[in-house]
């Protein structure tokens, strides 16, 4: 059996590193876990962050990376397929790592990307979020990538290395890296199609007969990432300690809500895993 995480932390932006830091100093096993890139790291300048000012999105973050560095904080890059509540501790699907933790921080920002329709109604029923972890129910089969992440090519190379038959659906061109005997449409999916299993995909001007669907994209909506957690006009609902709805999940940042800022998502990142951690301390002890 894995060794069991004290507190696992989904995302890897301010809210994310300041819960991790806040989780080591109450002296808690951390897993940092993040897809590549967030909006911070994109801002042009930033200026109104305490103690930090004049700085690029970018090296605020490079501020905050040093930090997390300095205290033994790896930031493992991937995807987080889904998150299973079983009771007194959670089921991650990391990269197609499956990881056990007694408590869990989302600190995933605003996920833009909004379910197609037959995403949620088909999940779990040809439907996935993690080619590597699904990929050999559909060895022999039919299956669709959906790129929308920056390693979708790559996902898309594996599904076809162990026997799927496997079409890239992107916009734009072709990626270089897409093995040539894979085929590729330059298109997006408008909807997945099926009643009690998934048939085929919409593509505007046709629908594409498949077996499976793998959505790949860099963040995946809370409710599909966890099943049964509650939110509220688009965001995770928390209450003033981070709390969801479900005992031992918070959430912290973006995803709470506004305002969306720094100062916000860092005094909540602390907060919930101060919290985690005192959960910890009361219910496993």
């Amino acid at each position: 059996m894995s060794k069991r995480t004290d507190i696992v932390i989904i995302g890897g932006g301010p809210a994310g590193m300041s819960a991790a830091v806040n989780a080591v100093a109450r002296g808690k096993s951390v897993r940092l876990l993040s897809s590549e890139g967030n909006n911070l790291g994109r801002a042009e300048l930033v200026d109104n962050y305490l103690g930090f000012y004049k700085l690029t999105g970018a090296e605020l973050m490079q501020k905050f990376s040093e930090h997390t560095a300095s205290l033994g904080i790896i930031h493992e890059k991937g995807r987080a397929a889904n998150i299973m509540p079983l009771g007194d501790y959670f089921m991650i699907n990391f990269a197609g790592e499956i990881i056990e933790a007694a408590t869990v921080v989302l600190a995933i920002g605003v996920a833009k990307a909004r379910a197609v329709p037959g995403e949620e109604q088909l999940l779990g029923r040809g439907i996935s979020y993690c080619a590597t972890c699904d990929g050999m129910l559909y060895r022999g089969k039919k299956a669709i990538v959906w790129g929308l992440a920056p390693d979708a090519a790559e996902e898309t190379n594996f599904l076809g290395s162990i026997g799927v038959d496997v079409t890239m659906v992107a916009k734009g061109d072709r990626p270089a890296e897409l093995n040539p005997s894979i085929p590729f449409i330059s298109d997006t999916v408008r909807a997945v199609i099926g009643d009690d299993s998934v048939k085929a995909v919409d593509l505007g001007d046709n629908a594409l007969e498949t077996d499976g669907v793998f959505i790949l994209r860099n963040a995946i909506a809370p409710t599909t990432l966890v099943p049964g957690l509650e939110t509220e006009n688009g965001f995770i609902k928390v209450n003033n300690r981070m709390e969801t709805n479900i005992p031992g999940l918070y959430a912290a940042g973006d995803c709470t809500g506004s305002p969306l800022q720094i100062s916000k998502a860092v005094g909540e990142g602390l907060i919930a895993a101060q919290k985690a951690a005192k959960y910890i301390d009361t219910t496993k002890s």
